[in-house]
């Protein structure tokens, strides 16, 4: 029997690596889940999710052309992750702090010069350690 792409099968856990579990799926052949695939939640240990010889339900969810089988077991599940919120369309505005207007614990007009100063310097240098992290992170390089 050839095993489809979208259809969820049953099987059975034959061996598992730090990557992922390999799966005797019924009616012939063996796929791999990945170790993302496995749950929706993180995992760090596959053991705490698998053992060996459980029986487990799977979706096909992709044949490569050598004929890899990918399987899924946290997309075969009943209940699936709830889905994390929409970001807002670009459409959509939205609202951001004023960086220029200080947080108002003292009416503006009683505030010196200096305190908007200060204020304004450190929400400054409070952003730019914020795109400074964030273009590190992106760039793959992080400060210690």
């Amino acid at each position: 029997m050839q095993l489809e792409i979208g259809k969820i099968y049953n099987g059975r856990v034959k061996g598992i690596t730090q990557y992922g579990a390999f799966v005797d799926v019924e009616g012939g052949g063996t796929g791999m889940v990945h170790i993302s695939e496995i749950a929706n939640t993180f995992v760090n240990e596959i053991r705490d999710h698998l053992t060996e010889n459980q029986e487990v339900r799977v979706k096909v969810i992709g044949i490569n052309e050598a004929g890899k089988v990918s399987l899924s077991i946290k997309k075969a599940l009943d209940n699936p992750a709830p889905q994390r919120p929409k970001r807002q369309s670009d459409g959509q505005k939205r609202s951001r702090p004023n960086i220029y207007e200080p947080k108002k614990t003292v009416p503006q007009s009683e505030m010196t010069f200096e305190d908007m100063m200060s204020h304004f310097k450190q929400s400054s240098e409070e952003r730019m350690c914020d795109l400074k992290r964030s273009t590190d992170r992106k760039n793959g390089t992080r400060r210690k």
